[in-house]
């Protein structure tokens, strides 16, 4: 049992259920940490690190289909409110969020199911529609694409994998040889699989150009350079089909989810020197495809035809939770946990190479005793996976770790309708010590729910019935009673259970259960036609509520009398007694009088034993709980009985007023029928105030203290329930209709607030009760159960009155002396789920730590420089141009190698072949040449290419030549085929500035990378960045990563302070003057200073009054007058 601390504000919730096959797809994980899914025509928002309910949405009037057909232009810092989304059918449109602006819209000319942007390009916008893929390369927040995009079909003959039996290994190499072609600008044929057998489509985030297409037994990895297949994830035929891939962008990794509900992560597997140099002949051998293999697998769920996972989300900042939505409502979050791996369990023999824990914590190198918080991130739990020809670095210690999920999430939903929902007793003085806003749900199953509405978790599940609980009525704070009824059989006979539950403990007693044998249908049921069990509501003791008796009701049997301390039948009513339709009991009762006498003695007794009256307050409480508990025992043994009554009425509307006292029920009165009510259905009683409801909809409201009587017609045909709100002297009053519900003043006999399903309300009320005195509860049957206000209109709060379970404590590691600041502001920005200030803070730490490095090397000191290439721990391949120069080529070759093996036509060859003339690989681009059959009409023209390529390296006039070729066709509008040739000659300088020339700003970015010195490139980059700060394309942030990726932190730090980043900026100026990263000038200084005084200030105005000082204090000069101001208003109050 999870527990409570003393909270009694409940405020307005949804407690959901089931979902709709509608809301399938409607799922997202946000950067914040929360989880936003579709139930039925809500979205619900739960928090992922407690898996409690935030927050449910109620303005959709339809079925919620999709969370996440709509993206935030992330790629600019123009605006942060632009919205692009598809109207359906064939629309997109960009939207001002913030002002409702419609800026540009587009129109396709197929249905648009959905959209992605390509993660290393803004520009690069792919549209998934009903014939293929449309790529849109020229996407701009400022103007509507240009063209309809470049249309493509996606398509592969019935030779793949999922038409072949697949072997172990060599199977699925075959398939992956047979699936050539994926991607045409031909529509497919009949007999081609289409788009329609691909589930999903999407970029992967963790290397450029590459995508996934998700089929149901297998995945296909996709380059998009050459439009092949490089990799492929089969299924063994016995194997469980997928539903839903998400790639991976910390690491090359996949999480995929399966039809059994079982979620696996893949990893790419490492190979070290499958790539050969130009010089030498390719080696065919190795298996040269990427191989993603299994790490981790989840436990699957059990499927039924009702129960089935619907889909699965990832932890968009550290990839490493899964959350799981299944269509019964439940949400289960599974997380990924490593552990060290012993040499004796190795596996040598399954052929998967090995996973090694990172030798770095937050961007820097740290001990394996120093303190970190285990599993943070995917990336704090596996090290890179080695590329081509990379080996691991000497020196460090490598830990291999295997890898585990671990369900560390779970919240459940409600089961599907029917339900019977009563609220415990409500709070009062008496009970405040020990009082738990607790909702029972009884369930068409036989089990009840108990729901703690403070925090909107599950308190208990109990298994109780063995058929659907029609009713529950709570006997105490602690304990309830709840009645069953079962189906009839082919005799009409039904089974009925009556059984009252100790929450502690979970035992229960049988108080009742009448098989089938001994009564039929009709004078079975319990309690009246819509199954409402009656039992007294008074006080017992000063801490719980007293009910005594319990009145059981038949159709066509006498009514029944219990005694609920005992569960014993104190008297059967006679067989000519009438016909029960309705019934009450009294809200008073003669106990407290009967108490008083023996409750006086005792307390004047245990007040003489008090020694001193100081002493009195705190004896007292706990002197008179054990009298009240021994009053209760004394109770029973002694047969102490309170007098209380009831009301009931018969068929004909006559009303009965009885009284009990033990075994005996005496008749008090009775009423004759009131000519203007039907047949009464329901009675509620509160005070001098009892309300009659009927078949038709009257309602009847009688003063018993000013014998007065009203009748109120509705008009909402029949009154299901009525119910009083608790609390002393509220008059407030709920009715249930077949329609909806309403809330009535009976002391003004006027409506307050009605609800009534139709256009605006999509769900009909199954029951109603009251959870508070100002809020109500409706359970309905789209499976959802609402505490709503009085008037019945929203079940939206505010976040902070919600009342979270778990915490994270991560104050140790913060104060840690080790702990550099650099680490503490990348795991901050972790922490909060900050993308921007993550993506900064990983490339900083680690440009930051290299030029640590490189100093610690070298005495020398080093200016404003690019960082050295070969570096032992390089940064992740995920960030791509950001990279260090060595690195990202031999990750290209490693790529163009893999091309050249799956390439199966001669324009896959060709491509391949301009590549590699690209990367400097000129004897193995000449090969490929050669290659050209003599049929085919470019033969000629490669022929000639290869013997160029072959002989370009002589000096002299043939290299002006060739630059005065290379100039005419770029001028001529043959940009690709001019580069070539000044990189032929030597010349990529050149090529770089003609690629930014005519906009091609990311291929110059490329090739500087992967051709020319360090100085060189630098002068490419920094005027990349110069065009990203321009006004017309404002991608400052991404110029800040490739300006940290240079070395330039002076330029980052003038940059942050002219975006007014102030934060950022003061913290990494501290970092840089650690790091001795900034050259001590007059500029320098001062722009140090501004910075200082410009986030002491902001601190300031955030209320951080000990920050501000700290930082006005190092800004010098510049914070003089502000540090006077801070310390003012300590001098002010002693002045006064």
């Amino acid at each position: 049992m999870l527990p409570y601390t003393v909270n009694f504000k409940v405020s307005a919730r949804t407690l959901t259920g089931a979902l709709n096959a509608h809301n399938k797809a409607a799922v997202d994980w946000g950067w914040q940490g929360l989880i936003a899914y579709g139930c039925h025509s809500l979205v619900v928002v739960i928090d992922s690190n407690t898996a409690q309910t935030l927050q449910v949405l109620e303005k959709h009037k339809a079925d919620v289909v999709k969370v996440g057909d709509v993206q935030w232009l992330w790629n600019q810092d123009a605006s942060r409110d632009l919205l692009l989304a598809i109207h359906p059918p064939n629309y997109i449109v960009l939207w001002n969020a913030d002002t409702g602006t419609k800026l540009w819209k587009k129109s396709y000319a197929d249905n648009i199911l959905s959209f992605s942007f390509d993660p290393f390009d803004p520009s690069h916008l792919t549209l998934l529609t009903s014939e293929g893929i449309v790529f849109i390369s020229d996407f701009s927040p400022s103007k509507p694409p240009s063209g309809p995009g470049k249309k493509v079909y996606i398509s592969s003959p019935h030779s793949s994998p999922s038409h072949n039996k697949l072997a172990a290994a060599t199977g699925a190499k075959k398939a992956l040889n047979k699936v050539k072609i994926l991607i045409t600008q031909e529509k497919p044929s009949a007999e081609f699989m289409t788009l329609n057998d691909c589930l999903q489509l999407a970029y992967l985030p963790s290397k450029r150009n590459h995508m996934l297409l998700l089929y149901p037994r297998e995945i296909l990895i996709l380059d998009l350079e050459v439009n092949q297949t490089v990799g492929v994830i089969a299924i063994e035929r016995t194997g469980v089909p997928f539903l839903q891939v998400i790639p991976c962008f910390q690491r090359d990794g996949l999480f995929c989810l399966h039809e059994n509900g079982c979620i696996t992560l893949r990893v790419r597997r490492s190979y070290n020197s499958i790539f050969t140099t130009s010089n030498e002949e390719p080696d065919l051998d190795p298996v040269q495809e990427l191989t993603y293999d299994l790490r981790s697998q989840c436990d699957a769920i059990r499927v039924t035809k009702t129960v089935r996972p619907f889909s699965m989300v990832c932890c968009p900042v550290n990839e490493n939770s899964a959350a799981l939505i299944v269509s019964d409502g439940r949400v289960m979050i599974w997380e990924l946990k490593s552990a060290l791996c012993n040499r004796s369990s190795r596996n040598s023999s399954s052929g998967v190479s090995p996973l090694y824990s990172p030798v770095s914590f937050c961007g820097i190198p740290v001990g394996v005793l120093q303190n970190k918080l285990p599993d943070l991130s995917l990336d704090n739990m596996i090290g890179q996976s080695a590329i081509a020809g990379e080996e691991h670095p000497k020196g460090s210690i490598l830990q291999e770790v295997h890898l585990k999920f671990l369900l560390t999430g779970l919240l459940s939903g409600l089961p599907s309708p029917q339900f019977a929902i009563r609220m415990c007793p409500p709070l009062t003085t008496k009970n405040i010590k020990m009082y738990q806003p607790l909702l029972a749900v009884g369930t068409g199953n036989g089990s009840v729910l108990v729901y703690h509405l403070t925090s909107g978790l599950l308190h208990k599940e109990l298994s109780i019935h063995s058929c659907e609980v029609k009713g529950i009525e709570w006997t105490s704070l602690t304990s309830f009673l709840s009645f069953a009824t079962s189906t009839p059989n082919n005799l009409g006979l039904v089974r009925n259970e009556l059984q009252l539950v100790d929450l502690p403990t979970g035992l229960n007693d049988c108080v009742y259960i009448v098989s089938s044998e001994f009564f039929s249908l009709l004078n079975s049921l319990f309690v009246l036609i819509h199954g409402e069990i009656f039992a007294k509501r008074g006080l017992f003791s000063n801490f719980v509520y007293f009910r005594q008796y319990l009145a059981v009701v038949f159709k066509d049997k006498p009514l029944e009398l219990w005694d609920v301390r005992t569960c014993t039948l104190l008297r059967e009513m006679s067989k000519n007694f009438p016909a029960v339709t309705a019934l009450e009991w009294s809200p008073s009762h003669n106990l407290k009088s009967l108490r008083k006498k023996q409750l006086a003695t005792r307390e004047a007794m245990a007040r003489q034993t008090v020694v001193s009256d100081t002493e009195l307050s705190i004896v007292e409480s706990s002197v008179i709980s054990l009298l009240q508990e021994a009053e209760s025992k004394s109770e029973l043994s002694q047969n102490i009985s309170a007098r209380e009554h009831f009301v009931f009425t018969d068929n004909d509307g006559q009303v009965y007023h009885l009284t009990v006292e033990g075994n005996s029920v005496k008749d008090s009165a009775r009423i004759p029928p009131d000519g203007s009510m039907g047949s009464i259905t329901c009675i509620a009683w509160k005070g001098d105030t009892l309300v009659l409801g009927d078949m038709d909809g009257n309602l009847n409201f009688w003063d018993l203290k000013g014998r007065v009587s009203r009748g109120i017609p509705t008009h909402r045909s029949w009154v299901k329930k009525i119910r009083f709100a608790p609390g002393k002297g509220n008059q407030k009053l709920i009715a249930m209709y077949n329609d909806g519900a309403e809330v009535w003043d009976t002391k003004e006999v006027q409506m307050v607030s009605s609800l009534r399903s139709g256009r605006n309300v999509t769900f009909r009320i199954l029951d109603v009760d009251w959870c508070t005195s100002d809020k109500v509860i409706l359970a309905s049957d789209d499976g959802c159960i609402r505490v709503l206000e009085m008037s019945m209109k929203s079940t939206c709060f505010r976040m902070d009155e919600q009342e979270l379970t778990g915490s994270f404590d991560i104050k140790k590691l913060l104060l840690d002396p080790e702990f550099t600041l650099l680490q503490r502001c990348l795991l901050v920005s972790r922490l909060y789920g900050d993308e921007s200030e993550l993506h900064f803070w990983t490339v900083a730490a680690h440009y930051l730590h290299s030029l640590s490095q490189e100093k610690s090397a070298s005495t020398t000191a080093t200016k404003e420089a690019a960082p050295r290439d070969k570096l032992s721990n390089p940064l992740d391949i995920c960030y791509d141009i950001l990279c260090e120069n060595a690195y990202f080529q031999k990750f290209q070759l490693e790529r163009v190698n893999l091309q050249e093996v799956k390439r199966s036509t001669y324009d896959h060859t060709r491509k391949c072949t301009d590549q590699l003339l690209l990367l400097g690989q000129t004897d193995r681009a000449v090969q490929l040449l050669l290659e050209t059959s003599a049929d085919n009409q470019h033969y000629y023209c490669d022929s000639l290419k290869a013997c160029l390529v072959t002989t370009v390296t002589s000096s002299g006039p043939s290299q002006s030549t060739i630059k005065l070729v290379a100039t005419n066709m770029i001028a001529n509008g043959k940009l690709a085929e001019g580069v070539q040739l000044l990189c032929l000659i030597d010349k990529a300088v050149d090529a770089c500035r003609y690629l930014q020339t005519y906009g091609e700003w990311n291929r110059a970015a490329w090739l500087a990378k992967v051709r020319l010195n360090s100085e060189e490139c630098t002068d490419v980059l920094k005027r990349w960045v110069d065009h990203l700060c321009s006004p017309q394309v404002n991608q400052k942030s991404k110029a800040l990563l490739v300006l940290l990726s240079l070395g330039c932190f002076y330029s980052v730090a003038e940059t942050l302070h002219s975006m007014r980043y102030f934060d950022r900026a003061a913290l990494f100026v501290e970092a840089c003057l650690k790091y001795g990263a900034f050259e001590v000038t007059e500029d320098t200084e001062k722009l140090i200073a501004a910075i200082f005084a410009d986030y002491a200030r902001s601190l300031k105005n955030l209320g951080f009054k000990q920050g501000a000082v700290h930082f006005a204090s190092k800004a010098g000069a510049a914070g003089k007058d502000l540090l006077k101001e801070l310390e003012s208003p300590k001098e002010e109050p002693t002045k006064e």
